[in-house]
């Protein structure tokens, strides 16, 4: 299943290969700047790999509309620095070590290089977007980074606490991920000139992002590193209330409710494959994928 999901994958991406040759080039000349340490970690998270997704889908969305101008190449440079820059500030937030499989910028530079380096891709961001000289872009990306920035201190406030509901799940996942997704496909429409195409291709978008967080969640307790680029069980380490946590204990005998919450309440992996257990006999996978 996973070399099908792949070279579906892979099929996807050939479908836009030379918008993303362009993408990936503008995003090299908009990193450099006369900072040394800029341009290196710049170029260390760049370059660290992922999958482009979020740029992919402002340029496949683009040309879904038929649009054959090149402002799609700025878009979505734009969301990927945005993404970029939530990366930086995540993994120290989390204080991460690994990230796809390397190093974090963070566990090579340092918190404080990441933190501001993050905020000099976000004003990057913000340069790029005044160019192209759209209202609606401006306020969608500016109401967007907002979200996900109150996603984020919403997640914050749930670490370590048990009683987080799937609704609060959802109200995080919605902002932390869900958002970027849908500007990058929202916004496309608005520069192809199709504005009355807005909110079909941002609820696309939005529901996307959702669903990958959600997959991304499940991963975490069913993966590996070499797959994730992570380790298996980071979210119980960091004390995060993931869904396939609350759904387990929700359904759980009240000895796997008391393990649940205990390790949520501790973080750390010491009682990570009686969690795997809890999680794999109440079908919490299952219903976070079918989710």
């Amino acid at each position: 299943m996973k070399s099908t999901a792949v070279s579906e994958f892979e099929n996807i991406k050939n479908l836009c290969h030379d918008d993303m040759q362009a993408v990936n080039q503008l995003i090299l000349d908009r990193l450099k700047s006369d900072v040394a340490l800029v341009n290196q970690l710049g170029l260390y998270i760049i370059g660290a790999g992922g999958k482009r997704l979020r740029p992919i889908l402002a340029v496949l969305s683009a040309r879904a509309l038929g649009y054959e101008g090149r402002a799609h190449h700025l878009l979505a440079a734009i969301v990927e620095f945005i993404h970029t820059a939530t990366l930086l500030h995540d993994d120290v937030v989390d204080e991460s070590q690994m990230r796809r499989g390397q190093e974090t910028a963070n566990a090579m530079f340092g918190n404080q290089a990441s933190v501001l380096v993050g905020d000099y891709l976000y004003t990057r961001a913000f340069q790029m977007m005044v160019e192209l000289d759209r209202a609606k872009v401006m306020r969608v990306f500016s109401d967007t980074t907002n979200v996900i920035a109150e996603g984020e201190v919403r997640q914050l406030m749930h670490v370590n606490n048990p009683d987080v509901t799937e609704l609060d799940y959802m109200k995080v996942i919605h902002a932390k991920t869900g958002v970027l997704f849908a500007a990058a496909t929202g916004l496309a429409a608005e520069i192809a000139g199709y504005s009355e195409q807005f909110d079909a291709l941002y609820a696309y978008g939005l529901h996307l992002g959702q669903a990958f967080q959600l997959a991304d969640d499940a991963l975490d307790y069913i993966s590996d590193s070499d797959t994730l680029g992570k380790n298996v069980g980071d979210d119980l380490a960091e004390g995060k209330p993931t869904l396939p946590l609350i759904y387990a204990q929700q359904k759980g005998t009240e000895a796997q409710r008391h393990l649940i919450r205990q390790a949520i309440q501790n973080g750390g992996r010491e009682n990570l494959g009686d969690v795997l257990n809890v999680i794999e006999a109440t079908g919490a996978i299952t219903y976070t994928i079918e989710k």
